[in-house]
């Protein structure tokens, strides 16, 4: 059981460690960091550079058991930032329950797997070990991150070579193809849906889809890395979360009630996690849009700046988590959105 704090930090570039002064002045060690969940300035696409570098000079710095995952693409008023999920040892009078956390990774899949049912149980596995290891039931879990593999041409060139048939013969393609798998791993795990289901719906029949579940896809890795956020009454601490599904792009509604629930217990918003995707129908509520027909710029991009510009108008700044790419995370043409606020201290509360 690890009882967590939340420091949300600016980065000037991928390779920034400034954070980590941050951290220090906080009275924290690069060994308190659980995971490290950062957003960069690349173009979010396979060969976003900014991911692997990021990365790169992070994990050292990490204990082995933490994970990082960056997700590329800050497009519009987003700002390029790390949040610091940080273990959280120190005593919080008054409280009755807390956010806790807990990271790890799926074993190594081979590219041939990436996609499919073999990635999904992968995830659904680990998913399930994280939420034994933090001693949570299913409606505790507000938020799962993943980072999984993508199929570059090399490996596409690998397996066609064996006489085998990978998932996609288009890179951009296999980013979402995994992250797919991924999410559905998550609601698997968490029992949103059952794998026959979630098997069907990754073949692409159904509609499953999960709203706790936040994936990206990155040539910088070969597994799956995994955190996730829950709620507990085994720990004492003012962070919680609540989470839910925007139904689109612009659907300010859905994202209002739930920082109404925030406000209506006083808390004050920490952070904002969220995916977002170009409706695949090709229209907003009636209205054609051209996300997915513009030969200039991917639709994530066109996707993560739109839902972008919202949440970081609601929040108050552009240092929002927002995710490009949202299969079966969040209804189609939605996406998951979670939200971690910080309670009032008891004695604050009473104060007049």
């Amino acid at each position: 059981m690890t009882a967590i704090t939340l420091f949300t930090v600016p980065t000037a570039d991928p390779g920034d460690l400034a954070p980590l002064r941050h951290l220090a002045e906080s009275g924290c060690a690069p060994d308190d960091v659980v995971a490290v969940i950062g957003k960069t300035e690349g173009n979010g696409c396979v060969n976003d550079f900014s991911r692997g570098l990021a990365a790169a000079v992070w994990e050292p710095r990490l204990r082995d058991s933490a994970v990082t995952v960056f997700s590329g693409g800050t497009e519009g008023v987003l700002s390029p930032h790390v949040n610091l999920f940080v273990r959280d040892d120190r005593d919080h009078p008054g409280f009755d329950r807390g956010l806790v956390a807990a990271a790890g990774r799926t074993r190594i899949l081979g590219p041939e797997e990436i996609g499919r049912d073999a990635q999904l149980d992968a995830v659904a596995e680990t998913v399930g070990k994280l939420r034994a290891e933090l001693g949570v039931e299913p409606g505790d879990v507000h938020l799962v991150v993943v980072k999984c593999p993508l199929l570059t041409s090399e490996k596409i060139a690998a397996i066609q070579a064996r006489g085998e048939v990978p998932v996609a013969t288009d890179t951009y393609e296999s980013m979402g193809r995994s992250r797919a798998a991924s999410a559905l791993g998550i609601a698997t795990a968490l029992g949103e849906c059952d794998r026959s289901a979630a098997v069907r719906a990754l073949a692409g029949s159904g509609s499953v889809h999960s709203a706790r579940a936040s994936a990206s896809a990155g040539a910088e890795l070969d597994d799956c890395h995994i955190l996730m956020v829950a709620e507990s009454a085994s720990v004492s601490n003012p962070l919680r979360a609540v989470h839910g599904a925007m139904g689109d792009a612009l659907d300010l509604a859905s994202v209002t009630a739930l920082l109404n629930r925030i406000r209506e217990r006083g808390g004050v918003v920490r952070q904002i996690f969220a995916k977002a995707e170009a409706d695949p129908a090709g229209r907003i509520r009636g209205l054609r849009h051209t996300m997915s027909t513009d030969s200039d710029i991917n639709s994530t991009r066109h996707a993560r700046a739109a839902v972008g510009g919202l949440l970081s108008a609601l929040k108050g700044d552009g240092a929002v988590y927002v995710s490009g790419g949202a299969e079966h995370q969040g209804p189609p043409g939605g996406g998951s959105i979670t939200v971690v606020y910080e309670l009032p201290t008891p004695e604050r509360s009473r104060r007049p």
